[in-house]
């Protein structure tokens, strides 16, 4: 058997290190932190219902474009379409940071770039590799885009957010742009050596009407095959909550209040312990089932949305009781301030009381900013700051406490994420690979891609409306833990029907 990976391979696989820049700074880790911070309150409910539209339209359109790419010639030419959208688009965030509804905008269509790039590329699977190769190159794939594609241009990131300030534009601009130029250069070996293999051949009787019952015929076929659109059902329900998991995991943090270093710090942790993980898990398939794996890897995300509820439903009513006190005890009384001094220190001061050493973080900005200290009405800001520490004490202590409690778990769910979160999709990648008709490879996808879509689309869209009902964004997190439950009973119950399919 061959062992080496083949210039194809490898050219596919540096894809997944050429894009996962985009899930890292832009889906996961980066950006969502700059987002919300710009938006406001409900950034993460806007966060939610743009990445809800984004795969949804995407989602719409993946049959369509599955059943055009199968003809010859068309699937490189859409990927690249799509690819360029990404591109452009992430540039075009850098570009208008100072505005957040067209930093929206942006995200949304590069988004759709990044979705329908990822439909074709997947695609290309059956392309570039062996039946018996596919879950070895998929996970490979996974595995080089946490190690490289994520980590080394996210570390760069990080690095320039560390040293140049979170809040400093140019380096938060750094962390888009760089995403754009990573994407576009390594993304040129799959453009210069991946072709499409396996295809229709276009006839003069192609039209609409003739994309529009080869899409039907698709559909009947999955249908048909019980074993198959079990899996496909499956994981709509599985990949649902992971894929959200990963959209809106620092929004979440942001939110309850989380320490923005510390949760980019901790998702860096899952991308190291995901490059390993990934190819392990792709050897635990080959000696257990795929089914099996899968199954392993679902109970795993179940604990992990346990955990996260648990998080946020532990921390929420300390966060409510100090942010009423802060507003009744310190900012109300000083909203009548007209000295823009005072009121710089202020708003400053109010950043400090969670910190434990508060009154030493005052003095030191106080030292870099001594003439906000000179009026009488910095004066009252002062004594207020004082009053406040006094009073509150073990609503501030609570919440500190709380806070430290939910960062552990945070890096323990960022832990256990790194474990399962690239095995699970290279994996079910590769699983329904095997199962298709290779010159129908885009077709297929595309439905696989419809499923995966409309899932991301209900995800995000549960965490938000019921966060917005409940006004906690807790309980939107315990609503995904049902979104998998669904996903592992189907798995756990088609046994006979997956058996039946003869795949490992």
């Amino acid at each position: 058997m061959q062992k080496r990976f083949t210039k194809k391979e490898w050219s596919w696989i540096m894809y997944d290190w050429a894009n996962s820049i985009y899930a890292t700074n832009i889906m996961a880790a980066i950006f969502p932190t700059i987002f919300v911070s710009i938006a406001g309150a409900d950034g993460d409910i806007w966060w939610g219902y743009g990445t809800s539209i984004a795969t949804f339209l995407v989602a719409v359109l993946a049959p369509l474009l599955g059943a055009v790419a199968d003809y010859k010639g068309m699937k490189k030419k859409l990927f690249t379409g799509f690819m360029l959208l990404g591109v452009v688009f992430t540039l075009f965030i850098a570009l208008v940071m100072n505005n957040w509804h067209l930093m929206l905008v942006g995200y949304i269509l590069s988004r759709i770039g990044f979705a329908g790039s990822c439909l074709f590329y997947d695609s290309f699977l059956t392309d570039v590799t062996t039946d018996e190769r596919m879950d070895k190159v998929s996970s490979w794939g996974y595995a080089m885009g946490y190690i490289g594609g994520s980590t080394i241009p996210f570390v760069i990131s990080i690095a320039m957010l560390l040293v140049l300030g979170y809040s400093n534009l140019i380096a938060q601009k750094f962390s888009i742009l760089i995403v754009s130029v990573w994407w576009l250069v390594f993304s040129l070996p799959f453009l210069k050596n991946v072709e499409q293999e396996h295809y229709i051949e276009r006839t003069a009787e192609n039209s609409i009407g003739q994309i529009f019952r080869n899409i039907g015929h698709t559909a009947r076929d999955i249908f048909k095959r019980k074993g198959l659109f079990l899996f496909v059902l499956a994981y709509f329900f599985y990949i649902d909550g992971v894929g959200t998991i990963i959209s809106i995991s620092t929004a979440y943090g942001t939110v309850l209040g989380l320490g923005t270093v510390g949760m980019i710090l901790a998702l860096l942790v899952t991308q190291i312990v995901a490059m390993p993980s990934s190819i392990i898990f792709a050897n635990i398939a080959a000696k257990v089932t795929a089914r099996k794996a899968l199954i392993g890897a679902i109970i795993i995300y179940t604990l992990i949305c346990v955990v996260g509820f648990y998080m946020g439903f532990s921390l929420e009513p300390h966060q409510t009781a100090y942010q009423q006190a802060l507003e009744s005890e310190f900012t109300q009384p000083l909203s009548d301030l007209t000295d823009e001094n005072a009121i710089a220190l202020r708003d400053q001061a109010a950043k400090y009381f969670t910190d434990k050493d508060a009154q030493g973080k005052l003095d030191a900005y106080l030292a870099d900013h001594i003439d906000q200290k000179d009026s009488p009405e910095a004066g009252r800001v002062l004594e207020a700051f004082a009053r406040f520490i006094g009073n509150q004490a073990d609503t501030i202590n609570g919440f500190r406490s709380a806070i430290s409690f939910s960062t552990v778990l945070f890096w323990a769910m960022a832990f256990m994420v790194g474990t399962v979160q690239g095995g699970i999709q290279a994996v079910s990648r590769s699983y329904f690979g095997k199962l298709i008709p290779k010159d129908r490879s885009n077709e297929f996808f595309g439905f696989f891609d419809i499923f995966g879509k409309f899932a991301s689309v209900l995800g995000p869209f549960l965490y938000s409306v019921i966060g917005t009902w409940t006004g906690r964004s807790s309980y939107g997190v315990l609503a995904l833990i049902c979104l998998f439950l669904v996903g592992l009973t189907i798995m756990i119950a088609g046994k006979k029907e997956f058996e039946a399919l003869d795949v490992k």
